[in-house]
């Protein structure tokens, strides 16, 4: 198959029909999603969708390392040759990289329209390129000088007629409907953005949906159904495949950084160099503070579950205390936006997972993700599979995203399990 029809086949090339003759050149158009969702993949397709069409790029990517966001671009890249049957793809590699600038920056806070001018000269008086796209990707949208930053880098967009995307954490909870289309922390720039679309995760999927269009007026509805590390179209039925390996410092572990097998966990995410989302709440101490998140109590009720939902599908009762009420509604969060899950513990004869731990397995369960646990009694893997625990070949971690969670009371075999479990899928820790 051809680059050209290879394309055509891009989440980009086919949402654009929905959006009137694309981006275009001067114009601003946004990814937004809550963390953890894609926006990064995201930015990478459209980038990887520019070079196809010959058109040179320019990703500036912000609290990021250039080896994180080269790994995207390759996995992704991979994946197209996976699907299709690209011909001379190494050539067509190399031929793309050598269209493309990426620069990094360490921090996030202080991008400036001044800086973009010095990453644009170093493109085009070092690499001989000419950006007709320029990809921001972790740009603070809360800055004093928001209004004024965001005309400065349209305009330059505009003088280079170059399109500009750039990337939005949204605050959690946040969901686009009705007049509220767009986060309310954009108010200042709302009129300055010509396309926003949206991610969001449904069950092992994500869904990429346009919420702004040219203008004002609304939107046709139109979703797409993407793979939620790659962002590659997932035909209506198929399952979820793991993409060739990232390295390992583009997964993230979500936990609540509890003593046992949560902290276990954690440990293994810093000695293998993967990041961390350890998420809590005031008046909670966690063990691991490594990329701690404190939750506020409007964001941990968007966890709450009602006691009759519990009691029906846990087949028990839990405390009724704030304290564990809030644990609870912490958990949510570390499986909302995960991949898949992991989980140490004892599966009890119901067919639930002890402890705490058990209603993560349950959310996993019940949003369709894939789950393993290891059973400390039983001393082996078990996944769910068919509505029953099934015994399973020691597993692999598959999913940039994923929820490492347990007993408080994790014995040797528990912890050769999740060390185990880092060495199948990363091998030895490099030092």
């Amino acid at each position: 198959m051809y680059r050209k029809e290879v394309n055509a086949q891009s989440p980009l090339r086919i949402l654009e029909h929905s959006i009137h003759g694309g981006l275009g050149a001067g114009n601003l158009g946004l990814v937004m999603s809550p963390p953890g969702v894609g926006k990064t993949a995201a930015l990478v397709h459209i980038g990887l969708d520019d070079l196809m069409r010959d058109r040179d790029v320019l990703h500036v990517a912000l609290g990021q390392t250039l080896k994180h966001v080269s790994s995207f671009y390759d996995a992704i890249f991979d994946e197209i040759v996976r699907e299709t049957a690209l011909d001379s793809a190494e050539t067509v590699r190399e031929s793309l990289g050598r269209r493309r600038a990426i620069k990094c920056y360490a921090e996030t806070h202080a991008f400036t329209p001044a800086q973009l001018e010095v990453a644009v000269e170093f493109a085009t008086k070092h690499m001989g390129l000419a950006p007709k796209a320029i990809l921001i990707d972790g740009f603070d949208w809360t800055g004093k000088t928001l209004a004024s930053d965001v005309e400065g880098f349209k305009a330059m967009a505009k003088r280079l007629g170059a399109e500009l995307w750039a990337t939005v954490e949204t605050p959690r909870g946040y969901v686009p409907n009705g007049q509220n289309r767009m986060p309310p922390t954009l108010d200042a720039v709302v009129g300055s953005v010509d396309v926003a679309l949206f991610l969001e995760t449904r069950g092992s999927h994500v869904h990429l949906r346009l919420v702004k269009d040219h203008g004002d007026a609304r939107p046709p509805e139109t979703r797409l159904e993407l793979h939620p590390d790659t962002l590659h179209i997932v035909p209506e039925g198929t399952a979820v495949h793991a993409p060739k390996a990232l390295p390992a410092e583009s997964y993230t572990l979500l936990s609540g950084g509890a003593p046992g097998a949560e902290s276990e966990f954690g440990a293994c995410a810093e000695k293998w160099h993967l990041a961390e989302e350890t998420y809590s709440f005031a008046g909670r101490k966690s063990e691991r503070t490594r990329g701690l998140i404190e939750l506020s109590e409007e964001e941990l009720m968007h966890g709450d579950v009602s006691d009759s939902y519990l009691k029906s599908h846990m087949h028990r009762t839990y405390p009724q205390t704030p304290l564990f009420r809030s644990v609870l509604r912490s958990i949510w969060h570390e499986v909302s936006t995960a991949g898949e899950v992991f989980a140490i513990g004892t599966v009890l004869p119901d067919g639930t997972f002890n402890g705490g731990t058990g209603w993560a397995v349950e959310l996993a369960k019940h949003w369709h993700k894939p789950v393993s646990v290891f059973d400390q009694e039983k001393k082996a893997w078990f996944g769910w599979q068919n509505g029953k625990w099934v015994l399973v070949d020691a597993p692999r971690i598959t999913r940039a995203r994923f929820t490492g969670t347990g007993t408080r009371f994790l014995t040797d075999d528990g912890r050769g399990a999740i060390r185990g479990l880092f060495e199948r899928t990363f091998g030895t820790p490099r030092r």
